[in-house]
């Protein structure tokens, strides 16, 4: 189990770096996460030019602001580079995404060039070979945070339809997600690649926040609340989630072997979903 304390990431924004206009604008978004972009939004003549232009945004952004940055893969000649610049960094960046991770070694790598800071990775899985390898990369090293699944670079390698709805990803899903779990990490869904706050898109929202995701990568900032509402407890739920670790914790205090609630025995199960729920609103206990 991770020890990284552990953040909201309901909603998580992505900008091209390469784009101050939209990159400030989703910084002063209600996201609970921002991600610069560096890799896919950004052209190849363009990558020298937008990783400037994130390090300066970020060098003077408060330390209050949850941002990430997603590098260029390792195998190109931006990686070394953007590396060196977020590493430089420090307390202002919260993490970086390794995109088509693919292997536990590739994570090692990038743990390794961070290592007079406390950035933290997360790993992008959107390839067969990433998808075979999850449960590795999951438990590679204590700075991992979470899994996301990315759904286009993964349907073209499958050659799955654009037109797949949730339903036809459930196995994918459910790898990464128990992945994610037995690790002690967030498990974030893809995006979804519309940019309109439709029925399509909170209906995949929907089916990934009750799959047990912890949150989704939005791409336009009309999808934030949406995305935000979906994946916030109700006010039921977080009533009875405090009722759970209440009631153990009075059975811990007497020496009791077992809690009870509403005539239900609770275990540690049952506490482990509660403090799981309670970090989607930004409580532990």
């Amino acid at each position: 189990m991770r020890t990284r304390p552990q953040i909201r990431r309901r909603t998580v924004l992505v900008a091209p770096a390469s784009d101050e206009r939209k990159a400030t604008k989703a910084l002063a978004s209600t996201a609970d996460e921002v991600v610069l972009d560096l890799e896919d939004a950004v052209a190849p003549a363009a990558k020298h030019d937008a990783r400037v232009t994130m390090h300066r945004m970020l060098s003077t952004l408060s330390a209050d602001r949850t941002v990430s940055v997603r590098i260029n893969g390792l195998e190109t000649n931006w990686a070394h580079d953007d590396l060196d610049a977020c590493a430089s960094l420090g307390s202002k960046l919260r993490s970086i995404i390794v995109p088509k991770a693919e292997t536990a070694k590739q994570l090692d790598e990038v743990s390794a060039s961070l290592a007079a800071t406390d950035i933290g990775v997360q790993a992008l899985i959107e390839t067969p070979a990433g998808i075979e390898n999850v449960t590795r990369i999951a438990r590679s090293n204590s700075r991992l945070e979470s899994l996301i699944l990315g759904y286009a670079d993964l349907g073209a390698a499958l050659g799955r339809s654009e037109r797949a709805g949730p339903a036809m990803w459930l196995s994918h899903q459910d790898i990464v997600l128990t992945a994610a779990r037995a690790a002690g990490i967030h498990a974030i869904d893809g995006p979804y690649l519309g940019i309109s706050d439709d029925p399509p898109f909170r209906q995949w929202a929907q089916w990934s926040s009750d799959l047990g995701f912890d949150g989704k990568w939005v791409i336009h900032p009309n999808q934030i609340d949406s995305a935000e509402t979906i994946f916030t407890p109700s006010a039921d739920a977080v009533a009875h989630a405090h009722s759970v670790l209440r009631a153990m914790a009075e059975a811990e205090a007497r020496g009791a072997g077992a809690a009870q609630l509403d005539g239900r025995m609770l275990d540690e199960a049952i506490a482990v979903s509660a403090r799981r729920l309670l970090t989607r609103i930004g409580g532990t206990s």
